[in-house]
């Protein structure tokens, strides 16, 4: 459980100190920064299209072998068949290791298998590599509270809320946690 305070405390010092080192092969674009900025606003009504768009973009990776590989990865994960997946996954992340969006399909397949370390150490390398990434602090948060980490899980959710405050179930997940602590600060 050191590993999972040791990525918790890494994930949560890059997104406060802003601290952002990409490799410049893969390094977030412009637009793509612009999209998570945008996402950050309260107001945006247009949310799951600024979302879906960044998915989008994170899951390019350049190289056809590559997306081939997400590709076949994700379709073993929507089959629940989370050996393949991570095979598929494992390849994806041999070839492209600057890839982060690889390193976060896998954490997910890791996570759905039920093996939360190394479903940790696939976020702290998707984290190395992209800390806005929401999707990977969300997954962060959830392995916390599901192994009673809850005030790291609390600050994880407090961390994905900082970069998608419209995230689905993060204010009920934050509410919750916050009651369990006795919590009421917002």
């Amino acid at each position: 459980m050191q590993t999972i305070r040791s990525v918790f405390k890494c994930a949560v010092a890059a997104l406060l100190l802003g601290v952002a080192v990409f490799s410049s092969a893969h390094a977030q674009n412009i637009e793509t920064e612009e999209l998570l900025d945008k996402l950050r606003e309260p107001d945006l009504t247009n949310w799951e299209e600024v979302e879906n768009e960044i998915w989008k973009r994170w899951s390019e990776s350049g190289s056809p072998t590559a997306d081939l590989l997400l590709e076949r990865g994700r379709e073993a994960m929507a089959e629940e068949d989370w050996t393949t997946a991570i095979a598929h996954l494992t390849a994806l992340t041999d070839h492209a290791p600057d890839f982060a969006e690889g390193y976060n399909a896998r954490a997910t397949a890791y996570f759905q298998a039920g093996l939360y370390g190394p479903a940790m150490a696939d976020i702290a390398r998707t984290l190395d590599l992209n800390p806005r990434h929401f999707g990977a602090l969300m997954g962060l948060a959830l392995i916390l509270e599901e192994t009673g980490y809850t005030e790291d899980a609390l600050s994880a959710y407090r961390a994905v809320a900082a970069i998608h405050p419209h995230r689905p179930n993060l204010k009920d997940a934050m509410g919750r946690l916050e009651r369990q602590l006795g919590d009421t600060r917002l």
